[in-house]
């Protein structure tokens, strides 16, 4: 009687780790705030025939939020931040915005439509990623890598960049269970 239920206990962690390595692999878009002050985040995106914008994410130090879930639709992504004491990562790509939540289609007419107008960093994630993670660090923190050409331009030196050019994260293996 108790050789079944050990097959079947059996059956159960070979079926589970069978899943668990047939489970597609995660693909997301990720920020990781790794500064001393709370982050609050924008990012814009299309899906090749419509533009959205959507805020906000409030990042505490040293920590990492997922803004989309799934694998990359495009190649570039846009985010906008702006820290506590007034640090911003910002660029030359302009979306729609405002100061409390929001989700905004198109990308035209922001103060035609009641909207900011804010200058986002683009982001290019190349043409094969799948997910990615954005690393927003304070400039000339130990071991912070150079600042992007777009975030220098765009930012006080006292101001905090975007940490070098994002690399792509790669998928970690299924645990097993």
């Amino acid at each position: 009687m108790r050789l079944p239920i050990v097959s079947a206990a059996v059956f159960g962690a070979v079926l589970g780790a069978a899943l668990a390595l047939s489970a597609p692999a995660r693909a997301d878009f990720r920020v990781c705030n790794n500064t001393a002050s709370r982050v609050s985040l924008a990012m814009a995106h299309t899906d090749g025939a419509a533009w959205v914008s959507e805020g906000w994410w409030n990042l505490k130090a040293s920590t990492c939020e997922t803004l989309l879930r799934g694998a990359l639709a495009a190649e570039f992504y846009y985010v906008y931040g702006i820290d506590e004491s007034g640090g911003e990562w910002k660029g030359k790509a302009f979306m729609c915005t405002r100061d409390r939540e929001f989700r905004i289609d198109g990308r035209q007419d922001c103060f035609v439509r009641g909207f900011d107008r804010t200058g986002f960093l683009e982001i290019d994630t190349g043409k094969d990623a799948k997910d990615w993670t954005v690393q927003l660090t304070d400039p000339g923190k130990p071991g912070a890598p150079p600042t992007t050409p777009a975030a220098a331009a765009t930012t006080a030196p006292a101001t905090p960049a975007l940490a070098g050019v994002p690399a792509p994260t790669t998928p970690a293996p299924a645990a097993a269970p």
